[in-house]
């Protein structure tokens, strides 16, 4: 459920009507709303009420906007991180450093210290060589690294290729038949406070079976950690599970997957560990954007807004479905390719699909944007960064800005030798 809805023949999100935003911000402009975030932090929460100890930490991945991390830190989440820019927006948005997790297979050594320094809760440690790594950093300043380690479960989510994390070819965490041998030398090192396992095998999953199946083989391998004399207290079982991008998709519930951790893992005497990313914030965003024209094609037309790849990556990196709607609706349909103006045949949005009728100064949205939208953005073309802004009610605030690209240029130089 989100908080957009039509009222009075225009989209609102929660009360602010969409054109509000459009004529003082421009387009295009994410727009989150405060409420749906709220409300699916506290879906997510209460489907896991039934096991005894969680860990929940916000995948900041998904959406790394302060005002979004700082809903989410009121809400009692910490997070997960994957560099040391990502901790810092955790940490400046008020979440505990005891309650952040670095994950992530490309940690630098000073992203490492830094992170050390900071009294980070939990490292998820993604080879032997990074743990020795960590375990030595942490030794010369007299520190011990709390971690887990990463094992790839070798099973497939059955989600999209470039999204998946936890097959035997992927480059996350450890293969599991090699998984216990590495935790056992690990865990002797000075510095290495090693207490659990961790997994993540992928985004958008649409199907529990595989998760259930991951879970059961590192509940194995947890109890022969222990039979070897281990003490395991953390296991973290990662996020990815999925949001319905178009009307009529039957995904599994919040409560759905509760239901099967608590049938699996419910009995492992551990603190179970989330990350939670696009099931919180996909929803609550769209990607607002105003029609440029609409040009007279082949088989259909094309509608050419001003939102464009750069600012919503996902339909050209994963083919990835973004509902299209009017923000006034006529109730008409048209047959239609949706595109953006970027100078690239990728830079579509949808092909031959039935849309709200739309003409040029329209404004329309993409829906369930909320999740890897801005956070993936850039300046192809040289392009402006896209703003963001989050509704709260009847108010709203600009919580990022839209970079212009004479902002940008003013960041390079010309070197002298060239005159």
């Amino acid at each position: 459920m989100d908080d957009f809805a039509i009222r009075g023949g225009v989209l609102h999100v929660e009360d602010v009507p969409l054109p509000a935003i459009a004529e003082a911000v421009g387009t295009p402009v994410y727009v989150y709303s405060c409420r749906t975030l709220a409300r699916h932090a506290r879906v997510f929460r209460n489907a896991l009420a039934a096991l005894p100890s969680v860990h929940l930490a916000f995948a900041v991945k998904s959406n790394p906007n302060l005002a979004v991390l700082k809903v989410l830190q009121r809400e009692g989440y910490g997070a997960d991180v994957v560099s040391i820019g990502e901790m810092r927006r955790a940490l400046a948005a008020g979440m505990p450093a005891a309650d952040i997790v670095f994950s992530g297979v490309g940690k630098t050594a000073a992203e490492m210290v830094e992170a050390l320094e900071a009294g980070l809760g939990q490292f998820n440690v993604e080879s032997e060589e990074e743990g020795a790594e960590l375990a030595a950093l942490a030794a010369a300043r007299g520190l011990i690294a709390t971690a887990t380690l990463r094992v790839n479960p070798d099973v497939d989510a059955g989600t999209h290729a470039k999204i998946s994390t936890g097959k035997a070819d992927n480059k996350f965490g450890v293969p599991y038949d090699r998984a216990a041998a590495i935790y056992t030398r690990l865990v002797a090192l000075p510095g290495l406070g090693l207490r659990g396992l961790a997994l993540h095998i992928g985004s958008q999953i649409a199907d529990l079976g595989p998760s259930e199946r991951a879970f059961t083989r590192m509940g194995a391998l947890m109890q022969d950690l222990r039979s070897a004399g281990h003490v395991i207290t953390h296991m973290d079982l990662g996020g990815g599970l999925g949001v319905p991008y178009r009307a009529g998709d039957d995904l599994p519930t919040p409560a759905d997957y509760g239901a099967m951790v608590a049938r699996v893992c419910g009995g492992w005497d551990v603190t179970l560990m989330f990350e939670p990313g696009r099931v919180i914030t996909g929803n609550a965003g769209v990607l607002l954007t105003e029609v440029i024209r609409v040009k007279e094609g082949v088989n259909a037309p094309f509608v050419v807004v001003d939102a464009a790849m750069n600012d919503l990556a996902r339909p050209a990196m994963y083919d990835a479905w973004h509902d299209f709607a009017a923000v006034r609706p006529s109730g008409e349909t048209m047959l239609a390719h949706v595109v953006g103006p970027i100078c690239e045949s990728s830079d579509t949005f949808a092909m031959n699909r039935t849309i709200d009728r739309v003409v040029a100064g329209d404004l329309a949205v993409f829906r369930t944007a909320g999740a890897y939208g801005a956070t993936m953005a850039s300046t192809y073309n040289s392009r402006p960064l896209v703003p963001e802004v989050l509704v709260d009610a009847d108010r709203w605030a600009i919580v990022a800005d839209r970079i212009d690209p004479a902002a940008i240029l003013a960041a390079e130089r010309v070197p002298a030798w060239l005159g």
